[in-house]
């Protein structure tokens, strides 16, 4: 049984929305890959380029931006999140509300060991002043931090001048939020150059997953960290990877069909998400 904190990452291509004309649908889509993270308590999620040949860092751009725009907490994206033509539909996206997204805005509402999130806005004698949502921003002790930087912390007084410290999220329980990260590398590379303890490939030539479930659970709960990796649009998983000239057996531990006897041609990214996290999810809770 592990004993680490586990991290779960999920792979999608950055053809995800390259079907898409449009920038409003191609938010929308995006926002639905932000949606199903949250709810499966995603900790990572990877770009990585799926078209060998092709520059594709313009639409792993659009998707990191717009995911990294979600997953910002809405008292911090005036700060934080810089006005671009990427963001124009932002709207119309869907909202997290996850433990590090809290409704609560005022003073009042805090209570003592809660965490949030903050922007440094101001450097002090004794610190930092760090916005987290309220109408006044909390002290921390730390000094020299750039103002706009984002920061995690822990409210440990709440006078009149609250006062809080600075956390790592491996100290917090509850889900903090996904981190999006675009890869450079291609799939096999990347795959290699992380060394993840488990990776499991979603493929429709796949093992049906409950045939391999009770391997892949073990595996599962004995690994700190664990790789879910998605096809594209236009092309599976196993046509990615002969691409670099691997097999997809080569680099996955796993690669299994969560979606047995599927009624249509093709299965859009965003949809192999929601059925494969949700029934590895039903399996792998302790």
């Amino acid at each position: 049984m592990m004993e680490c904190k586990q991290k779960l990452s999920i792979a999608i291509p950055a053809s995800l929305v390259s079907d898409v004309p449009h920038l409003r649908e191609k938010t929308l889509r995006i926002g639905l890959v932000g949606r199903a993270a949250a709810i499966f308590r995603v900790n990572e999620i990877v770009v990585f380029p799926d078209a060998l040949g092709f520059d594709q860092s313009k639409e792993a751009s659009l998707i990191a931006t717009i995911l990294s725009y979600m997953e910002t907490p809405q008292y911090l994206r005036k700060q934080l999140v810089k006005i671009r033509p990427e963001l124009q539909y932002v709207g119309i996206l869907p909202p997290l509300r996850t433990p590090h997204h809290p409704l609560m805005n005022k003073l009042k509402d805090l209570t003592l060991g809660e965490h949030r999130e903050g922007v440094v806005v101001a450097s002090v004698k004794k610190g930092s002043l760090v916005d987290i949502g309220v109408e006044r921003p909390v002290n921390i002790s730390e000094k020299g931090i750039p103002i706009d930087t984002r920061v995690t912390v822990k409210i440990v007084n709440l006078g009149e001048h609250p006062r809080a410290v600075v956390v790592t999220h491996d100290e917090i329980r509850e889900y903090w939020g996904y981190r999006v990260a675009i890869s450079n590398m291609t799939l096999g590379r990347m795959i290699e150059s992380r060394s993840f303890d488990l990776v499991v490939a979603t493929s429709k030539y796949g093992v049906p997953l409950i045939e391999v479930m009770e391997k892949l659970v073990k595996r599962w709960k004995e690994s700190c960290t664990v790789l879910v990796v998605f096809g594209a649009p236009t092309k599976g998983l196993h046509e990615i990877m002969a691409q670099e000239g691997l097999k997809l057996s080569e680099v996955a531990d796993f690669v299994v069909n969560t979606i047995p006897r599927q009624g249509t041609e093709t299965v859009r990214t965003e949809e192999a998400l929601y059925a494969s996290l949700a029934i590895l999810n039903s399996f792998v809770q302790k």
